[in-house]
């Protein structure tokens, strides 16, 4: 762990540059190597096809992302670091924002760790 997941309505998808977002939003949690492992770190986008937003008359659109972490860090923390990744959205969506209607939002999603499961190598690679 963390995970960001990305979601964003594919009116946008030939504007949004996704892969270098990702990147972005990775690039921000492995600035926190003491509270984030970098073998933990994934970063997904998905692109929606059915969606709905407001009453559907404009060409409308979203991008939501999720960060999802494993309990244990403390608030200042985490608030931090959300500050960090939101900034890092708008900053990226600037350009897009003053030329169309977008909503742009994000959600911390904090689970206990009796509810995961895990299995990764990868932390072996930075040991």
């Amino acid at each position: 762990m963390p995970h960001i997941i990305i979601e964003y309505t594919d009116n946008i998808k030939e504007d949004i540059l996704i892969e270098e977002l990702l990147k972005k939003m990775n690039d921000v949690l492995i600035s926190y190597p003491s509270i984030f492992p970098i073998g933990g770190i994934r970063s997904r986008a998905i692109e929606l096809k059915h969606y709905r937003v407001a009453d559907g008359t404009e060409n409308d659109a979203f991008v939501h992302a999720m960060l999802k972490i494993g309990a244990g860090r403390n608030e200042p923390d985490k608030t931090n670091v959300c500050d960090l990744l939101f900034a890092t959205m708008e900053a990226h969506f600037a350009t897009l924002f003053s030329k169309r209607y977008l909503a742009l939002s994000m959600e911390l999603v904090e689970f206990s760790e009796s509810g995961t499961y895990k299995k990764n190598n990868i932390h072996d690679r930075y040991k």
